[in-house]
This record gives structure tokens, sequence and C-alpha cells, in this order.
């Protein structure tokens, strides 16, 4: 079986550096996997280094969440899931040729991004002024 080295002979979604569509999406599979391996591995040592040292300074941590905003905490929460929503849903009106919609979503996703960067500002120049800063002890 010989490989084409023109690009002109694969079909349009095939990218030239595959030999076919087969491929390239085991190709786009493994890379995925891999990625996500990736990311379990992040995250399992974050959440192992937290569950350290909780074990470690149980009376750092009962303290530490008097400290949070639960309404700013609460409202970036809602902020970063809906300009989640809003982003899928300017891809989803894009796949559809739909211009407008999509330039409508991004705009909001763009607040909706400010909105955050706003309340982290509010919430971090509080505790800049109370002297909580980071690495401080």
């Amino acid at each position: 079986m010989s490989i084409s080295t023109n690009s002109k002979d694969l079909p349009a979604h095939v990218q030239a550096h595959y030999a076919d569509a087969a491929q390239q999406t085991d190709a786009a599979k493994l890379g995925m996997w891999i990625f996500l391996l990736t990311e379990v591995l992040l995250f399992g040592g974050l959440f192992c280094a937290y569950a350290i040292f909780r074990a470690w300074y149980p009376d750092m941590f009962h303290n530490a969440h008097k400290q949070l905003n639960v309404v700013l905490g609460a409202t970036n929460t809602i902020v970063l899931i809906t300009s989640s929503v809003t982003m899928a849903l300017s891809i989803h009106a894009m796949q559809l040729g739909k211009r407008t919609a999509t330039i409508r979503y991004l705009i909001v996703t763009l607040l909706l991004a400010a909105t955050f960067l706003v309340i982290k500002y509010f919430e971090y120049s509080h505790k800049f002024h109370l002297g909580q800063l980071p690495g401080k002890y």
C-alpha cells in the first residue's frame, strides 16, 4: 500500500500528514485519552496535596473558611457556568452558520468574563486591604 504525499488526493477533512480518515481518527482518540490521563494525574496530585495539608493543619482549614465570602464565591460559580454555556452555544451557532447568534453569544461570554474579573477585583482587594497576601503566614 502506498501512502499519498499529495494532500489533493485526500478527502477535505483529512489532514495532509495522515494516510486516511481512520488514521486521523485513531490519532485524535489517542490524543484525547492522553490528555484525560494527564488531567487525572494533575488533579489527583492536587487532591492528594489538599488531603495531606488538611490532615496536617486541621485548625488552619477550619479557621480559613471564615475568611471566604460565600456570596462572591457562589456568584462567580454561576458566572463561570453561564459563560461556559454561552461559549458552547456560540460554537453550536457557528456550526449551524448563524453568524449573528455566534457573535451575540461571544459578546455575552466576554461580558461574563469581565464580570468574573470585576468580582475577583473586589474579592482580592478586600483581602489585600486586610493583609491576607499569598504566602503570608
